[in-house]
């Protein structure tokens, strides 16, 4: 049975990172996050320092004393148990990021299989989403499978106010930060505990994902696309949400497209489940190259590029 967990923050971890996310927005804070090896050779030019101390710590993830952040501020950190003692001093182990005037907690750079990630590609979706919603919004059951820091639903909630938005992880410890992102913003989501989508309701007049679409990633849960060059997931995803769509229903789908000899088989995939379905497929590529090191892996071998894509598919 589906685990629905709607509520707001409870919990004393939750509601010192919620009260965080509070101080860092009266204090202005503004983060964006770039790819994670841009992070890292960012990240190590320079120590922590007085200069931007904020940007530093929640946002570079560099190591800090003390006495660089304000005592409240890191007594609400010590409260929700994110900061952790190291050789070159303090560091957090969440970061905080803007987008659409909005704060996101997400996991600091990491290899654990649960992270929580948000980065480029989570802006690109929500573009993708204000593009394909601001003109018709959702006034239903709306629904962002794989919600992760919460990005796509808060997209979804602050387009379409008329619509009951609805997000499904299988990662408690995304739903854990998703769940005070989404108190932060003070916009209605739902979350709900399963993989892909939930048993209820029956039909959904959108369905957003932005699901993993990295190959041989060792079973990360925010990068592993499964088979298919890291398509397997988003393609499931896709024939599944797809028989859930009310009538004039959208699938909004924004993932990534490993490119072999010039022929692209997340289109190729797209287009005969839009046919067999007698659905209606708009294609788009939003970005011809990303995550090009990810070229000298030996899953991508063969691949000469990774592009972003988003797809509309509209039911009958």
């Amino acid at each position: 049975m589906d685990a629905l967990v709607a509520r707001p923050p409870v919990d004393a971890r939750s509601a010192a990172l919620l009260a965080l996310l509070g101080r860092l927005r009266d204090l202005d804070y503004d983060f964006v996050t770039p790819t994670p090896a841009t992070h890292e050779r960012v990240r190590r030019r320079r120590p922590a320092g007085r200069a931007d101390a904020l940007r530093d710590i929640f946002g570079w993830s560099r190591p800090f004393t003390p006495e660089l952040l304000e005592p409240d501020m890191l007594d609400l950190a010590r409260r929700a148990g994110i900061v952790r003692a190291g050789r070159d001093g303090l560091r957090l182990e969440v970061r905080v990021s803007s987008l659409d005037g909005r704060l996101h907690l997400h996991s600091a750079p990491t290899e654990d299989r649960d992270a929580v990630f948000l980065g480029p590609d989570s802006y690109r979706f929500a573009r993708f989403l204000r593009r394909e919603l601001e003109a018709r919004p959702a006034l239903g059951e709306a629904l962002d499978i794989g919600v992760g820091a919460g990005a796509g639903a808060l997209t979804l909630a602050a387009c379409c106010p008329a619509a009951r938005v609805l997000a499904t992880d299988v990662n408690p410890r995304a739903l854990e930060l998703a769940r005070v992102n989404i108190a932060h913003a003070a916009l209605p989501v739902e979350l709900i505990e399963t993989s892909g989508l939930p048993k209820e309701p029956a039909r959904f007049e959108v369905i957003a994902a932005n699901p993993p679409y990295i190959a041989g990633e060792g079973g990360r849960t925010y990068r592993d696309g499964g088979d298919q060059l890291g398509a397997a997931l988003a393609l499931d995803w896709v024939r599944t949400g797809v028989r859930r769509l009310q009538p004039g229903g959208r699938f909004l789908l924004y993932t990534g497209s490993a490119i072999v000899d010039g022929r692209d088989g997340v289109h190729t995939a797209l287009a005969e489940l839009a046919e067999a379905g007698s659905l209606d497929l708009a294609y788009d590529e939003m970005d011809p190259d990303v995550f090009g090191g990810l070229l000298r892996q030996d899953a991508y071998r063969d691949v000469e590029r990774i592009a972003a894509i988003g797809a509309v598919l509209t039911a009958p």
